[in-house]
């Protein structure tokens, strides 16, 4: 939960102000902690209405934050998706704004998916990109343009992301859970509370003086989908819907959902654990489904 969060994270110090470009889901979680924190946070959103509606950023209607509410960042997460045509909104409308920031560290949110298929072997930050599906070529096109910018970033590669309202658990609880079985097949996912404390770890580790440009921010358990419906149905006392070969269920799949499933791999976390000494604090599915099924009954995240 995000008290147990708080508790184990150590502020920046009073004098950071930090900028996060798209407070969605992993934005708002950030924000969530550096505010329990005591720091001082600015969240962008595209509807005033929103949460954590701090500023306007819409680069489809041109809504741009004004010079002066920007003025003294020193730390900065995008978690903005890149434009259909593979540009980096935030780069695109807001360089200029950035490049007089006093920014310490910079962080991006992209996806493992720029790793490929690698038929189930392992990857680590070091392995080539190879990107098979056209939305993570727009990723990768996207982590290009950041580390070209000149500005101290740090490119973060996230899996599939859940955490509480957004779990096996909700979907298992609103009759859409498919139990999909293809030999070999597994899925790796981070929690979304392990992305905004492993923001806050890399940004006193940057400043430590260790800065790689590439983190994988993933559990440590890869897993098939199966094996995760099944915790989930045995934490809710229900019983597993009826399996499915993925050749039958792949007939009534969208596009975007088969592309999900035409990639395997196992992305190594190494780095961030061993390497950066981040714990994390859902290392597993296990964990990180109780966890959700804990505030899914009693909210207090982020939605």
């Amino acid at each position: 939960m995000l008290n147990e969060l708080v508790n184990r994270s150590r502020a920046l110090p009073a004098s950071a102000k930090v900028l996060i470009l798209g407070g969605g889901y992993s934005g708002r979680m950030l924000a969530a902690l550096l505010r329990r924190l005591g720091n001082t946070v600015l969240c962008t959103r595209r509807d005033q209405s929103r949460p954590d509606a701090d500023l306007l950023f819409d680069s489809d209607r041109d809504l741009l934050p004004q010079p002066d509410a920007l003025q003294g960042i020193t730390h900065l997460l995008s978690t903005i998706p890149p434009s259909p045509e593979g540009q980096d909104p935030a780069l695109h409308c807001l360089r200029s704004q950035l490049e007089s920031m006093p920014l310490q560290w910079v962080g991006y949110l992209s996806t493992t998916g720029v790793y490929g298929d690698t038929q189930g072997n392992w990857v680590r930050e070091t392995d080539p990109a190879r990107p098979g599906q056209a939305r993570s070529r727009r990723r990768l096109d996207c982590e290009e343009a950041w580390r070209d910018s000149g500005l101290p970033i740090q490119i973060l590669r996230l899996p599939g992301i859940y955490g509480p309202g957004r779990s096996v658990l909700n979907t298992v609880q609103e009759g859409r859970a498919r139990r999909i079985d293809k030999t070999g097949q597994v899925f790796c996912r981070v929690h979304v509370e392990d992305i905004a404390g492993a923001c806050l770890h890399l940004m006193h580790r940057s400043q430590e003086g260790l800065h790689p440009a590439i983190v994988n921010v993933v559990d440590d358990e890869p897993a098939a989908s199966t094996e995760l419906l099944d915790h989930a149905c045995a934490l809710l006392g229900r019983n597993a819907p009826e399996t499915e070969t993925f050749e039958q269920a792949s007939l009534q799949m969208s596009a975007m959902a088969r592309s999900f499933w035409s990639e395997n791999r196992r992305v190594s976390n190494h780095l961030l654990r061993d390497g950066l000494g981040y714990d994390l604090l859902h290392p597993d599915y296990r964990v990180g489904l109780q966890d959700c099924l804990k505030q899914d009954v009693s909210p207090s995240s982020p939605a």
